[in-house]
């Protein structure tokens, strides 16, 4: 046998020839293909969007929710795997309920962070489990202030002043480089999430139906995860486009000349 994954793969708790565990790299893989997800956090709050294909026209608009709140002060996205995802939220309230009720405090970004992550890289070491199919950001606001964090199905994380996940990850971690986050406020990173997210994807779904999903945790917010009001979303979305158009304007001008 090689290492190429023939016969090595079968189980999660199998190394390769040279040390890889495929299911864990299939899990990954799983989560490139998925919408793309961008986390951003700024000098006041974090900000939390992500993509999302519209498979059928009967669909009712912003149903299928894929940001979630773990408490008032947590909110949390699973690219990939719907369903793995689900699993991950409801895991994480469970673990946010239980530190509130042994310490009769909120938990902290850190530690719901490394409890997760635990969880995760558990269900890469036995055979009879396979690993999650989904990249978890997690989005906090807590005594120390606003934090992101960025758990990978191998149970490794990271804390973030920026990331994105899935598809064209690379591209918009390179627009995100460019960012001063020290400097920006929330609202300001919703603009610039938009804006990143639009011309990202301008080509690899120019003819499908999407949806992206906002949602911030910062101090206009209360320091409370929740939806980014309407009439934000909106002018994010129409400077995003309008930018878009101008860019078009100025590759037409360069192929006249």
């Amino acid at each position: 046998m090689s290492s190429i994954g023939t016969g090595y793969d079968l189980s999660s708790s199998t190394y390769s020839l040279d040390g890889r565990i495929f299911q864990v790299e299939y899990a990954m893989k799983a989560v490139d293909n998925s919408g793309l997800c961008i986390g951003v956090r700024a000098k006041d709050g974090v900000v939390l969007a992500i993509s999302k294909l519209v498979h059928s026209k009967l669909l009712v608009p912003k149903s299928n929710k894929r940001i979630a709140s773990v408490d008032q002060h947590i909110g949390m996205v699973c690219p990939g795997l719907v369903a793995d995802g689900k699993a991950l939220i409801k895991r994480a309230r469970l673990e946010a309920q239980n530190y509130k009720d042994n310490y009769r405090l909120p938990i902290s970004g850190k530690m719901i962070a490394d409890r997760m992550g635990q969880f995760v890289q558990a269900y890469t070491l036995y055979s009879s489990v396979r690993p999650f199919g989904c990249s978890t950001l997690i989005a906090t606001y807590d005594e120390v202030g606003p934090s992101l964090y960025m758990i990978d199905p191998s149970g490794v994380y990271w804390g973030y002043f920026g990331c994105a996940v899935g598809k064209n990850k690379q591209i918009a971690k390179a627009e995100i480089e460019k960012l001063k986050l020290k400097e920006i406020t929330a609202r300001e990173a919703v603009m610039e999430v938009a804006r990143i997210i639009y011309s990202v994807m301008e080509d690899d779904i120019k003819d499908r139906d999407y949806e992206i999903e906002y949602t911030w945790i910062c101090d206009e917010s209360n320091k409370k995860h929740t939806e980014v009001p309407s009439d934000l979303v909106e002018e994010a979305e129409k400077k995003a486009k309008e930018s878009l158009d101008d860019d078009d304007d100025d590759d037409d001008m360069d192929d006249d000349e």
